[in-house]
């Protein structure tokens, strides 16, 4: 499996990927799933993909070494929007080459792309700000935006409650690379199929260039501090909230609460009243004909 997450904030972009890969217990293994296409100074794009390795690799193969000339490429897209068409018909390529050889096997066409970067605009060497999309395995796309400024692909819903809680367009750039690594944490915490090294790059706003790019593994110091203060921090913060108050108030009528919710049945008559009510009825209707 996979877990990929990239943020776009007023800063700039942040990309984090892993790089495990499984086809059952006995076959785990690493492959990056983070390619950079970079001309400094002029544009730095990088693709993040999820999904079945096979055809992620296919659809990079056809970015990297497209078999029409004449086609627009990563290299040469005059802008974000260009370059993610460009990723969106190398999949439909690799579906139309590939999809109904794996349909006569039962393996679904599955694949997801994260593209984003900035290409210098022509009239402007910074004037293209940076931009995010997602790719879907049909080749159409859709753009971050403030409201959503973030996507993930592959295993993202453990890694999602923070982001949903700390992310907006205006966190600096640090403090989204911060957020994106605790992210990654949690879904390493809760799935055996994601797991390190990791792939980290921090891309700054109109740098036009690699500057930050780091590989995390077992031996990374601020990953190790981060797994275990996150951790930590989430318990005290657990015990810190208060426990339920059982008791019926003003504010939170716990007892009234439990009895709406709560059914109680009837009781039962047992076998002996049961057998002794006709008897009795008959003594008292003795009685009322003696009264008569």
């Amino acid at each position: 499996m996979t877990y990929c997450v990239a943020m776009c904030v007023d800063d700039g972009l942040v990309f984090l990927s892993d790089t495990r890969t499984n086809a059952g217990v006995d076959h785990i293994s690493t492959a990056r799933k983070m390619t950079v296409f970079e001309l400094p100074g002029e544009r730095v794009l990088v693709l993040l993909g999820a999904g079945n390795l096979s055809l992620t690799q296919a659809v990079l193969q056809e970015l990297s070494e497209p078999t029409d000339p004449e086609r627009p490429t990563l290299w040469s897209a005059p802008t974000m929007a260009d370059a993610a068409r460009v990723v969106g018909q190398a999949v439909r390529d690799v579906h139309h080459r590939e999809a109904q050889a794996l349909q006569e096997f039962g393996v679904d066409f599955n694949c997801s792309f994260i593209l984003g970067g900035q290409i210098a605009a022509p009239a402007k060497p910074n004037g293209g700000r940076p931009h995010l999309f997602m790719i879907y395995a049909a080749g159409n796309f859709i753009e971050s935006s403030a409201v959503n400024p973030y996507f993930q692909i592959g295993e993202s819903k453990y890694g999602k409650p923070i982001i949903d809680r700390v992310l907006t367009p205006t966190t600096p750039l640090d403090e989204a690379a911060k957020c994106a690594l605790i992210s990654m944490d949690s879904t390493l915490r809760s799935n055996l199929s994601v797991g390190l090294p990791l792939d980290l790059l921090v891309y700054e706003k109109d740098a036009l260039r690699v500057t930050r790019f780091v590989s995390v593994d077992h031996d990374n110091a601020y990953f190790e501090m981060i797994h275990r203060t996150w951790g930590e921090r989430l318990r005290q913060v657990f015990s810190e909230i208060p426990d339920p108050d059982w008791q019926e108030s003003a504010n939170v009528p716990m007892q009234r609460l439990e009895r709406a919710l709560v059914l109680h049945r009837a009781p039962v008559a047992s076998d002996e009243a049961a057998a002794a009510k006709p008897a009795q009825t008959l003594a008292q209707a003795e009685k009322n004909k003696a009264q008569r």
